[in-house]
């Protein structure tokens, strides 16, 4: 689904099953935008920000859509597969597409690990004695094996993973309104707007323990740049991706904002604590157990759902690098049911590793990958965004022709979130516990920096700089 670039006369995706419909694709990228980052991960957040986390998400999301149109505009002046891979070795050369290309697979492989340690502590919720390492192992192995399914079935299955994603989102915000309209179930008579600044205040820990936040939050919307990729696939993206992105803030202020607002006016943010979802506890206080137990049923849904989209992601990933040179070229060949089995293969060996760490220590198992995540993801967003810089003065110099999407400032929105995102840099170095990722990302430019090394000696023609094919602009 990303990272690297055709052969010419070739395309990636050349023996693919193409059975995903603009209905599934619809869908998932709805889906998409909603997680496990919002779904666990802000129980820990609200207890380390209070309300205020509610302003983090939508300052995050401001940024998160500068980065998407910024996206959107080199899809459509060079609509490739290889996506912002492609646009890292067009504009910053060969070894930044390589690095991008493999640091994106990294991304999914370690948020597959967060995934299925999400998964395990939702299942904890009904089986409390049941080690969390065994559960991520067991769901491992299931979504292993739903992955060498032929991509129909796939598609399909996410479709529904999504729609019952969204619907339960949606529901779990009208109840929460009801409650706080009528003041009906156990929290009626604590429900208040007030809710949000009676105890402490907005900030009840500070604005800097706010801001610390940024990185759990930037890990909520990893992915969403999985829309302009699939977009960029599709065969009319001057439509589709415009519609995808454009789309993108309504989800962002409904999914997150929305829901976030809601919960913490039925719940004062003091009820909150890490490992716990909000949503989960919000039903609960609310007074109806099976609520809480189908909307942990739900959340549990929407894990499975995102390792598995991530687990066929990182087999594509290393099929379009392999036919890049970038990656041997075994990881070319697919199944007889037409799917890159070896690359999932290979990716699923690398997310047991988040089962080792859930039985290490599976109080922090969660922390520890969705930093190492957070940290790929903004490696990739700084490249589109770099990227985007250099397309754009390529225009005004006339170098190359303009998108049909330009994003909006030109850009300047671009140089805002960069910013942006090297300032949550800085909040990860701060941050003893979430450092460490900083520490596995440099162990990983280097295991890179030796690998292109070997590839410019073995095969020096991969490691060129190659024109790109501008008969194909958008």
């Amino acid at each position: 689904m990303t990272s690297s670039q055709v052969d010419k006369g070739t395309t990636p995706e050349e023996g693919y099953e193409r059975g995903l419909g603009s209905r599934q694709v619809q869908m998932i990228a709805i889906g998409g935008a909603v997680g496990v980052g919002l779904f666990l991960g802000a129980g820990a957040n609200i207890a380390k920000a209070g309300p205020s986390l509610i302003l983090m998400y939508a300052l995050a999301g401001v940024i998160i859509f500068f980065i998407m149109r910024a996206l959107g505009e080199l899809l459509l002046y060079r609509p490739v597969s290889g996506s912002f891979a492609e646009y890292s070795r067009e504009f910053l050369g060969p070894f930044f597409g390589y690095f991008t290309g493999w640091t994106y697979w990294l991304m999914w492989v370690v948020t597959g690990m967060a995934e299925l340690t999400a998964a395990a502590i939702y299942v904890n919720y009904w089986f409390p004695a049941v080690p969390q390492w065994v559960t991520a192992l067991v769901f491992l192995v299931i979504l292993f094996g739903v992955n060498l399914i032929s991509v129909k079935l796939f598609g399909e299955l996410e479709f529904w993973f999504s729609m019952v994603k969204v619907t339960a989102l949606i529901g779990m915000i009208v109840i929460g309104l009801g409650v706080l309209t009528f003041g009906f179930s156990s929290a009626g008579d604590t429900a208040a707007v007030s809710n949000l600044w009676a105890f402490d205040g907005f900030f009840p820990k500070g604005i800097g323990s706010s801001l610390m936040t940024l990185q759990g939050v930037m890990f909520a919307y990893l992915a969403v740049e999985l829309v302009g990729v699939t977009a960029g696939e599709s065969e009319d993206p001057e439509k589709t991706l415009p519609k995808a992105i454009n789309t993108l803030p309504w989800r962002i202020a409904l999914f997150y904002v929305g829901a976030l607002t809601v919960i913490l006016c039925v719940v004062k943010w003091t009820e909150f604590a890490a490992g716990v979802s909000p949503f989960v506890k919000a039903f609960a206080e609310i007074g109806i157990p099976a609520g809480a137990g189908i909307v942990n049923f739900v959340v549990l849904t929407a894990a499975l759902s995102s390792c598995n989209s991530g687990m066929y992601s990182t087999g594509r990933m290393l099929r379009t690098l392999a036919d890049n040179g970038e990656a041997p070229r075994v990881f070319r060949k697919l199944s007889s049911t037409k799917t890159p089995a070896l690359g999932i293969t290979v990716s699923v060996g690398f997310m047991a590793i988040g089962v080792v760490l859930n039985y290490i220590v599976p109080e922090k198992a969660f922390g520890y990958v969705t930093s190492v995540a957070t940290a790929a993801g903004i490696w990739t967003w700084l490249m589109i965004l770099v990227s985007h810089v250099l397309y754009r003065r390529a225009v005004v110099a006339g170098r190359l022709p303009a998108s049909a999407f330009p994003a909006p400032g030109g850009a300047k929105c671009s140089y805002v979130a960069i910013a942006f995102l090297l300032f949550v840099t800085g909040l990860i170095a701060y941050d003893s516990e979430s450092r460490i990722c900083l520490y596995v990302m440099a162990g990983w430019a280097v295991a890179l920096g030796i690998g292109w090394a070997v590839l410019k000696a073995r095969n020096p023609e991969v490691t060129q700089r190659r024109e790109p094919e501008l008969d194909r602009v958008g």
